[in-house]
């Protein structure tokens, strides 16, 4: 009788969270903020979510390191980590665009246009690192190494990425909030 196992389907669970993600930032960020919300200083939540974004960069890099050293259970760990700091971004990211109006970039000259740029690609790529994070972590999950490996060569730099101007676009637009 032949014991291999049968790779889980994580299709629809990533197409799902990743919908689900995209309809509620979208949705938010249409909707006005609660009168009894600005009784409250929220303030404290950028810097919250750079917190969380400098964990998600430096448990990105040691499970780098990790894979690198082919410790596979110490790289997943370090994966679900990344997980769970990104999950704790998105939402205290959410409730602090729920709650407030968003505050506008207040820097002049090339600085705005490096602020604007680095802006830019973050939410694109971030918008993006979603499926490509869930899709590399089934892969991993399933076992399916060599498709792991060649879509985890795109997910690492485009994740670390994120999380770094996550925290660039915080130290830029602070001295605004």
């Amino acid at each position: 009788m032949d014991q291999t196992v049968q790779p889980r389907n994580y299709k629809p669970l990533i197409w799902i969270v990743t919908i689900v993600i995209y309809a509620v930032v979208a949705l938010l960020d249409r909707m006005p903020a609660p009168a009894e919300a600005e009784a409250y200083d929220w303030t404290f939540l950028p810097l919250l979510n750079a917190i969380f974004n400098s964990f998600t960069f430096v448990f990105l890099l040691a499970a780098w390191y990790f894979i690198k050293k082919r410790n596979i259970r110490t790289h997943r760990r370090f994966i679900f980590a990344a997980f769970i700091s990104t999950t704790l971004f998105l939402l205290s990211y959410i409730t602090y665009h729920f709650l407030t109006e968003s505050t506008p970039y207040g820097g002049e000259g090339f600085l705005r246009s490096a602020y604007y740029f680095i802006l830019f690609t973050h939410i694109v790529l971030a918008a993006a690192i979603v499926p490509l994070a869930l899709t590399t972590t089934a892969r991993g999950l399933n076992r399916q190494d060599a498709r792991h490996r060649k879509i985890a060569r795109w997910t690492m730099p485009i994740w670390l990425y994120v999380s770094l101007t996550g925290v660039l676009v915080y130290v830029m637009i602070a001295p605004y909030y």
